[in-house]
């Protein structure tokens, strides 16, 4: 059995996280540490986890992480790095949610993060944990960076397409829009109720953290760097991200072949029929992506939908697909996940 804990277990992805790995039949919970809540049964916090969970949280202080075989971080940005090494050094592998590890250049990751890294060598070893590019490395990685949520609805609509150098590469654009819980668990004005229900809005159209991250995973698919235009927002739902996709074709070719020859071995990239238009709630609480692939009027502008659960493949799923592969346990474990409907 792998003894898995968890940095972190009190926001969104942490219960996420418990939700998925409390039905893994090859996990054991050893640990899920919380500053403020320690010694707070987990299913007094969460509910939902009574008789899934029986651990209380404790204090990271008392965790003995180097006890464990895999040590997911669930905590905001800057945490993970400030612990990764000694975990590494007692043979633990680290599986990281936030934004710690993901982005290779150092100077740019201080720049959107607004913080010196704390152990910059490890970035260059990290693996950057989307399956459907890296999973070869992510089978042999001690540390792997779990990708973003709107990062991994919009690389994977572009993939096939730059893989193919069937699109200019100089003028993509994601309109991409999220559900309130990509904001975390805390209380913020923006995500009261009465701000975001019944509303629609932009937010971070002159930069996002996740732009960085974006270019850099397009431009490895690409061989060079790629002009994207980000632009998220925030829509009146808990869960889900929709991302729209633009680019402009260079070739004529049968995208919906492409897209479905590219993705046909991947259980969990599904790409609709011809037409189709895909809704966030039918991923919601599984670890899909669904995918449609259109091209307006037959001209040279092609148009990917892309949705997914921001919870889920977007983050505590996806993160748990990479643990499978590390472990070299069927990926799909404890990720048959029927999305809930209504």
């Amino acid at each position: 059995m792998i003894k898995v804990g968890i940095v972190g277990g009190t926001g969104y992805t942490g219960v996420e996280l418990l939700r998925l790995l409390a039905q893994h039949p090859q996990v054991v919970l050893q640990v899920i540490t919380s500053r403020a809540d320690a010694g707070t049964p987990v299913s007094q916090m969460f509910p939902s986890l009574r008789g899934y969970v029986d651990l209380v949280f404790t204090h990271p202080d008392e965790a003995h992480l180097e006890q464990c075989d895999v040590v997911f971080f669930a905590t905001p940005n800057g945490i993970a790095m400030q612990q990764t090494r000694a975990l590494l050094d007692a043979g633990v592998r680290v599986i990281d949610l936030a934004a710690d590890f993901r982005i290779k250049d150092i100077a740019e990751w201080e720049k959107w993060y607004g913080m010196p890294h704390a152990c910059s060598d490890l970035v260059a070893e990290a693996v950057y944990g989307l399956p459907e590019v890296n999973r070869d490395k992510i089978k042999q990685a001690r540390l792997v960076a779990n990708p973003g949520c709107y990062p991994t609805a919009v690389q994977l609509g572009f993939i096939p397409l730059l893989e193919a150098g069937l699109i200019d590469t100089g003028s993509l654009i994601a309109d991409a829009k999220s559900g309130v819980s990509g904001a975390g668990r805390k209380a913020e004005i923006a995500t009261l109720f009465s701000e975001a229900s019944d509303n629609f809005k932009a937010y971070g159209v002159g930069g996002h953290r996740h732009l960085p991250e974006i270019r850099q995973g397009l431009a490895n698919v690409s061989g060079k760097p790629v002009g994207l235009t980000f632009v998220p927002h925030l829509t009146p739902m808990i869960r889900g991200i929709h991302a729209t996709l633009y680019a402009r074709l260079k070739a004529d070719a049968d995208l919906q072949a492409l897209f479905e020859q590219r993705y046909a071995k991947e259980a969990f990239v599904d790409v609709l029929p011809a037409g189709s238009m895909p809704e966030t709630r039918s991923v919601r609480g599984s670890n899909h992506c669904r995918i449609a692939v259109h091209r307006p009027q037959g001209g040279d502008t092609v148009v990917i939908l892309s949705v997914i659960d921001n919870l889920v493949k977007g983050a505590a799923g996806q993160a748990v697909q990479n643990l499978n592969i590390m472990f070299d346990l069927p990926e799909a474990t404890a990720l048959r996940v029927l999305p809930l409907l209504p």
